[in-house]
């Protein structure tokens, strides 16, 4: 004979099962700091792996840090120790300040070489625990099993004149704003947004969109790139580069009146084991009087949208 459950049992059943979800933890971690080496070459870094990032310029002369942080756990004591593990890491270069999330499994520092990262300005986590060894020829003693999931949202105000460079992976969106430096922005699953921009930027990510905007049109190379989703990019009117649109299932829109096809150029990549590699882009256009600057569009799902402001 089938037993039945009644609906008061299963009810409470079904309580259960989502109480062992119910054990999260949230606090607020705020730091200040100041670059003890001033100079025009002053740069944040800010490396997180889940949550999102914001950075605001601003007129003053102090990095003022906040952090949301979050630990879900299906018992107290798994999230005790979520509690314990997740912080705020800090690099102090003098003249760089680098965020990072401690405590994740993966160990973050520089690497000797930075041609295969993320930003390729040298600092990132080594994911050695998704592989057999730590792609040094050593074994890998760091645990990425956590027993609990975690989030870190980033909101940073600098100096408006510093160079930004923000990353993360899951779980939210990348924000610059404001900032006179340039700008490095990489996410995988999320969007990427910066605004009121006036030099070159590179924003790179796989599922969102790539919102760029100038105040001041850039006068050194720019890189955006989507893999799933759309740029908007808004420049000053008169804008004056070369510029390069690569997608596979999106096509490109602008409201640039003087636009004009550049020929075919065969590009040569660095060599390898295999030889010189030669690359055939055909989608060039000169924008305006054209110049020095290049400007690259890419993406794989989405389209391009270049404008111009129109007052």
């Amino acid at each position: 004979m089938k037993k039945i459950i009644t609906s008061s049992l299963a009810l409470i059943l079904i309580a259960g099962v989502f109480s062992l979800k119910a054990q999260t933890h949230t606090e607020k971690i705020t730091k200040e700091y100041t670059f003890e080496k001033k100079s025009s070459d002053n740069a944040i870094i800010i490396a997180n792996i889940n949550g999102s990032v914001k950075v605001e310029g601003y007129t003053g002369d102090k990095i003022i840090v906040e952090v949301n942080k979050s630990i879900y756990a299906k018992t107290n004591e798994r999230l005790e120790k979520g509690k314990a593990n997740i912080q705020l890491g800090v690099v102090d270069r003098a003249d760089t300040l680098i965020l990072y999330v401690e405590g994740t499994g993966a160990q973050f520092g520089r690497k000797k070489d930075s041609r295969h990262s993320r930003s390729n300005v040298g600092w990132e986590y080594d994911w050695c625990c998704n592989n057999t060894g730590n792609g040094n020829g050593g074994n890998c003693n760091c645990n990425c099993r956590n027993e609990f999931d975690y989030k870190m949202d980033f909101v940073v105000k600098v100096p408006s004149s510093v160079h930004v460079v923000a990353s993360t992976i899951n779980d939210g969106n990348i924000s610059v704003n404001n900032v006179s430096g340039a700008v490095i922005a990489d996410n995988i699953n999320g969007s990427i947004h910066l605004n009121k921009l006036v030099r070159e930027a590179r924003a790179s990510t796989i599922n969102g969109d790539v919102d760029v905007e100038y105040l001041a049109n850039p006068t050194k190379d720019c890189r955006f790139y989507s893999l799933n989703g759309d740029i908007n990019a808004l420049f000053q009117r008169g804008l004056a580069a070369n510029m390069s649109f690569e997608s596979f299932n999106g096509s490109f829109y602008t409201n640039v009146e003087k636009l004009e096809n550049i020929p075919v150029q065969l590009e040569k990549k660095e060599s390898s084991d295999k030889g010189i590699k030669y690359k055939i882009n055909g989608n060039r256009y000169k924008i305006g009087s054209g110049g020095n600057t290049f400007l690259d569009f890419e993406t794989f799902n989405g389209n391009v949208y270049l404008k111009e402001k129109t007052n």
